[in-house]
């Protein structure tokens, strides 16, 4: 952290030293010592200014919550907690090697709020081996009943990532690989989860997002509207301003293996030019509920850039996966469920340049 101002000078980067969101995970950062974590947020307050009234969140596995750790979040000005629970139902959130039960989470939220933490997110995926159309009904009803004003619904994703992932691509049986429910049914479980947390003031803001009003995350909505941010740690990812009049905005990210983090391998980087820049508005600003503004893109852009992409907006109506609402266009439900497809439509090839 300390190096922060070398770093985003080394890219091109123009770095804010204000701060209104913190945000602390993947992986699972309360299996530290509560010492380490203090130790972690006094270095951003020293080389940050973080604002009073900044959206401060720790992702948490269920069940390592222990009281000193939970006193070590509030002593670091934590007020947002994101549990990972996946599944409500004990044999799904096991068969993925997730060690909580049910009611681990529900004393976690109870712990939680007695401590005056209610900004709480719990996080689901639909698609878990063994997963049916009733224990997800089950998982759903579990998340209302525990009261969070913020839910976070993936589909499974299969890639070679992740065991699971590659025992699917090849066709195994390992890690409960043969009881994925097939693609048809994840999306009904999508489908479904939107319903049942809309009926209950549980909006959807995002593609895989829900909130009440007001709690929508403030972090996640930086990347998604291309604010500036800036990652810590093995594989972390930032985008800054660029000082470079090539170049609207700079992505970075440190080394993807501690080994060469460690070694201080440098940073990969690439320049977002213009071209560039307006197809993340539009990839990125697809996943939002509310859509693309397509005047106010025009204001920052041109007019001529936006009419090039009309030919792929129509098509796309045409196809059902985007709607017009007035200036704004969106996703369809059926364009969530096909939104890489969408995106893709955005994006020519070469648009940015590596440095």
């Amino acid at each position: 952290m300390a190096k922060a101002s070398q770093s985003a000078g080394d890219v091109g980067g123009q770095l804010e030293r204000e701060v209104d969101s913190i945000y602390l995970g993947g992986g699972t950062p309360t299996v530290l010592e509560a010492g380490q974590l203090r130790r972690m947020f006094e270095a951003v307050r020293v080389q940050f200014d973080v604002q009073p009234n900044a959206e401060i969140t720790v992702e948490c596995a269920p069940g390592t919550l222990a009281p000193e750790m939970l006193e070590a979040l509030l002593s670091c000005g934590v007020n947002r907690v994101s549990l990972g629970v996946q599944s409500f139902v004990d044999g799904e959130a096991a068969a993925v090697g997730r060690l909580h039960k049910r009611a681990t989470v529900v004393d976690d939220i109870s712990r939680l709020r007695a401590a005056g933490i209610t900004n709480i997110n719990v996080d689901l995926i639909a698609g878990l081996p063994h997963q049916t159309a009733e224990s997800w009904k089950e998982s759903l009803a579990e998340t209302l009943s525990t009261g969070a004003p913020h839910v976070s619904v993936y589909m499974l994703e299969v890639d070679d990532d992740s065991r699971l992932g590659r025992e699917l691509i090849a066709g195994g049986t390992r890690y409960h690989a043969h009881f994925v429910p097939d693609e048809e049914a994840v999306a009904d479980f999508y489908l479904e989860a939107g319903e049942t947390l809309d009926a209950v003031g549980v909006a959807q803001y995002e593609i895989s997002n829900f909130a009440r009003a007001g709690f929508e995350s403030r972090h996640n909505l930086k990347y998604w509207t291309r604010q500036p941010y800036l990652g810590f740690g093995v594989d972390a990812h930032s985008m800054l301003v660029s000082t470079a009049h090539r170049a609207q905005a700079v992505r970075f990210a440190t080394a993807d293996a501690l080994e060469k983090y460690i070694a201080g391998s440098p940073q990969e980087t690439t320049e977002i030019s213009r071209p560039a820049a307006l197809e993340e508005i539009f990839f990125l600003g697809l996943r939002l509920n509310r859509g693309v503004d397509l005047p106010e893109v025009a204001g920052k852009f041109d007019p001529q850039a936006v009419d090039g992409l009309r030919p792929a907006i129509a098509e796309l109506v045409s196809q059902g996966l985007l709607e017009h609402d007035g200036d704004f266009i969106r996703l369809t439900p059926r364009g969530r469920l096909l939104s890489n497809e969408v995106f893709q439509a955005f994006l020519a090839p070469d648009v940015s340049a590596k440095a």
